[in-house]
């Protein structure tokens, strides 16, 4: 409404409130004719109606549940050693097979009986056994004037037999004991030795001929100071289903381990503990002072049944260095010879008996799981000369 509508309207006599009413009202239409409209509602589509399904439901796949392990069957401990006879064959220079063709020449010179001499010396039979080995050839073929070569085989069998000494106690020690108090106590094995010589491989091999035997063997991991002995005994281990007792930490207590071992062993009416310890040699005083404190701590739950020395045989007298100071610190009941198959070093089966005055007890065949075996002296002096 315009000012000149509203003087109009005032001077009509028109009372002033109808005259303000009806300006409101007018300008609230004008305002209402200024709002947007509101657009119009959306038509929604209606939603489908469910339909059953009639599939068969699908079930979840089942877990997965692991196979338990399988678990391997040693090789029958009995006429292991025969395999070696094969292995001697294959070697490049048999020992025995260089001695019969020596002896069984017509007539034995000064020569020849140097070549003797030599081939045993070279094969680190010692020189002492060297010496009473040719004098006791020279005595028989001179009085007896042996020249067929079966007789002459004969002879030198006779006399390497007499040489490796079957007198000797050869058998393990692994019968269970029982301690002051009447109870069964497990047979206690201690295997020392250089590493490098297969020593913890050996203590895999040896529980493989005690299960073949029908033993029940725990192991322990003493040895501590070498990252991956554990590791590498409890793999042996399982493969047989037998338990190895082993620190959660590098450079643990060796005597700790090989004490948890024994208990172990005993709480669970075990046959065998065997105890593999570390094998550094840095100093006599230092050698002593480990393994004097491991047998210690072993023998206040169970006596030691064997001191088993590893010996790598194409080490020659270095390996008998070795033996000397592990003799002096451990008390060594035995010998374990490895690597046998390498025919040039056979003779130090008997140099190292003769040097430590106990005898070897098993003898290490090749690089398979069950090539370990008791050692025996005439089937060992048959396969050097190949019979």
């Amino acid at each position: 409404m315009t000012n000149e509508t509203l003087e109009i309207l005032l001077a009509a006599g028109i009372p002033t409130a109808i005259v303000v009413a009806l300006t409101t009202l007018l300008v609230r239409r004008r305002r209402g004719s200024a709002v947007d409209e509101a657009p119009p509602p959306v038509d929604l589509p209606t939603p489908a109606p469910e339909v059953e399904s009639t599939a068969p439901p699908v079930e979840a796949p089942p877990e997965e549940v692991e196979a338990p392990p399988v678990l391997e069957v040693p090789a029958p401990v009995a006429g292991r050693l025969s395999r070696l006879r094969d292995r001697l064959s294959r070697s490049g220079s048999p020992l025995g097979a260089r001695l019969l063709a020596v002896l069984s020449k017509d007539h034995l010179t000064e020569d020849d009986w140097d070549e003797l001499e030599e081939t045993l010396l070279l094969a680190d039979v010692g020189a002492g056994p060297t010496g009473e080995l040719i004098d006791a050839l020279r005595t028989r073929v001179r009085v007896e004037g042996l020249k067929d070569p079966a007789q002459v085989r004969a002879l030198l069998r006779e006399q390497l037999i007499a040489l490796v000494d079957p007198t000797l106690d050869r058998s393990l020690h692994t019968a269970p004991g029982e301690a002051a108090d009447g109870s069964r106590v497990p047979a206690v094995v201690l295997v020392v030795g250089v590493n490098g010589t297969g020593k913890t491989t050996t203590v895999g091999k040896l529980a493989r001929v005690l299960v073949a035997d029908g033993r029940t063997v725990v192991l322990g991991a003493a040895d501590t100071f070498r990252a991956a002995a554990a590791d590498q005994l409890q793999t042996w281990g399982s493969r047989v289903g037998v338990h190895t007792v082993r620190s959660d930490r590098d450079g643990a207590d060796p005597a700790a381990v090989a004490f948890d071992a024994v208990r172990t062993g005993k709480a669970d009416g075990i046959d065998v503990v065997l105890v593999d310890t570390a094998g550094r040699l840095q100093n006599k005083a230092g050698l002593m002072d480990e393994l004097g404190k491991i047998t210690r701590v072993i023998t206040r739950e169970a006596p030691l049944s064997e001191v088993l020395l590893v010996l790598d045989a194409t080490t020659g007298q270095n390996g008998l260095n070795q033996a000397r100071v592990f003799s002096e610190v451990a008390g060594v009941t035995g010998i374990v010879l490895t690597k046998l198959d390498g025919t040039a070093k056979g003779g130090i089966v008997v140099a190292v008996q003769r040097e430590l005055g106990v005898p070897v007890k098993l003898v290490g065949l090749g690089e398979g799981p069950d090539d370990l075996a008791p050692f025996d002296p005439q089937a060992f002096v048959d396969a050097l000369l190949g019979g």
